[in-house]
């Protein structure tokens, strides 16, 4: 169901607003902004994740402006009021591969009238797309920030190269003593969405669990390096990552909901926040979100980025993420590659303590800190 109402100015921090953009690669895409007037300041462009929005954003936006920056967070293609996406199972896939996500951000900003931004941010889901924008249009995105999901750089372009990943996994999961398997394939089936859409909890209860289970305030995430894609090292991790093989993904989650005393006391996600992403998934559903897995999975644009197979990001570059984060590890190998190969000009690579996944959400002042730090820097 599509909606074209900005959020109430009251439901955000002072001095962001919210608005539509038309004609943003067939969309009408819907932003958050702040620092936008004096026109002409230099931009910085906030790409979210998955299971969030540009909300994400909201307590990193304000610090940004204040420095003097123009700051826009989009609800990205397949995501919360943004329109003009198709959200079918069976629909193109391809659409909401890494390419096409770099020239949505492109579109965004001619639609805007910007030529180049300062520094693209993206967290989750939101990193690889941000680096995929500096790596091949390093002319506009003249500075780039990864958080929570390192960048190992393109896909190998040669016969004979292992086959690693979730899919390929699969088997060797499902084959452990305790049957298991990858959350990504498991996203890229025609049951999750309505799985987590319409699970026993309700999508509120759901995405509490969720964003709980992922945090630094679950004493269980203390994430460490593993040594290989083998199913043996990857069930080292949680649920949330390597899931049960009978349950699904609300059923895992929901044996970590936390209590109503614990609710209370979660500063960083109060139950009047999770609102604005439950409300927005009760709407949607997932499948926009979750098509972006199936894209990486699709053999078709993995052949499209083998086409920058040894291409590296050369433009300014750091790495944020939450100590507690068992996403930096999540891929292994990722995240030393990215630090000695794939980004020849990294500033920093900082995990804050404090801070699960969700970093610029549970520890804002810290990654505002670091943010500003490396713009300065970068400039």
């Amino acid at each position: 169901m599509s909606v074209r109402t900005p959020i109430p100015g009251e439901r955000l921090p002072p001095g962001v607003r919210s608005r539509f953009v038309d004609d943003v690669a067939g969309m009408t895409m819907h932003v958050l902004e702040a620092g936008f007037a004096p026109s002409g300041r230099p931009c910085v462009l906030l790409l979210h994740g998955f299971p969030e929005l540009a909300y994400s954003w909201r307590r990193v936006m304000p610090a940004l402006a204040a420095a003097g920056y123009h700051v826009v967070a989009p609800d990205q293609r397949g995501y919360g009021r943004t329109t003009g996406w198709n959200a079918e199972y069976d629909g193109d896939v391809r659409v909401f591969g890494m390419l096409n996500l770099v020239r949505d951000a492109l579109a965004l900003l001619a639609a805007l009238n910007i030529r180049s931004v300062h520094a693209i941010v993206g967290h989750d889901f939101g990193s690889p797309v941000a680096a995929w924008s500096a790596l091949v249009r390093p002319d506009v995105f003249r500075s780039v920030v990864l958080m929570s999901a390192p960048f190992g750089g393109p896909p190998a372009l040669r016969a004979g190269s292992p086959s690693i990943g979730p899919a390929a996994i699969d088997a060797q999961l499902a084959a452990l003593p305790r049957p298991r398997k990858h959350y990504q394939h498991y996203y890229t089936t025609r049951a999750a969405n309505q799985d987590m859409w319409h699970c026993a909890q309700g999508v509120h209860a759901f995405l509490r669990a969720y964003f709980h289970h992922k945090s630094a305030d679950w004493k269980g995430n203390q994430p460490h390096r593993l040594a290989s894609w083998s199913a043996d090292e990857m069930a080292r991790m949680p649920t949330y990552y390597i899931m049960d093989r009978a349950e699904d993904m609300a059923q895992t989650v929901a044996h970590e909901i936390p209590g109503a005393a614990e609710i209370a006391r979660c500063r960083w996600l109060p139950e009047d926040a999770l609102r604005e992403y439950s409300a927005e998934y009760q709407r949607n559903g997932f499948q926009g979100g979750l098509q972006w897995y199936r894209a990486v999975a699709d053999a078709g644009t993995l052949a499209q980025l083998q086409v920058f197979s040894g291409r590296t990001i050369d433009v300014p570059s750091m790495f944020l993420a939450g100590s507690s984060d068992w996403g930096v590890y999540q891929n292994p190998g990722a995240f030393e590659a990215m630090q000695a190969t794939a980004c020849t000009r990294m500033q920093a690579c900082r995990l804050i303590d404090g801070a699960g996944h969700w970093v610029q959400q549970e520890q804002p002042e810290a990654v505002n800190e670091a943010l500003l730090s490396f713009l300065r820097a970068s400039g």
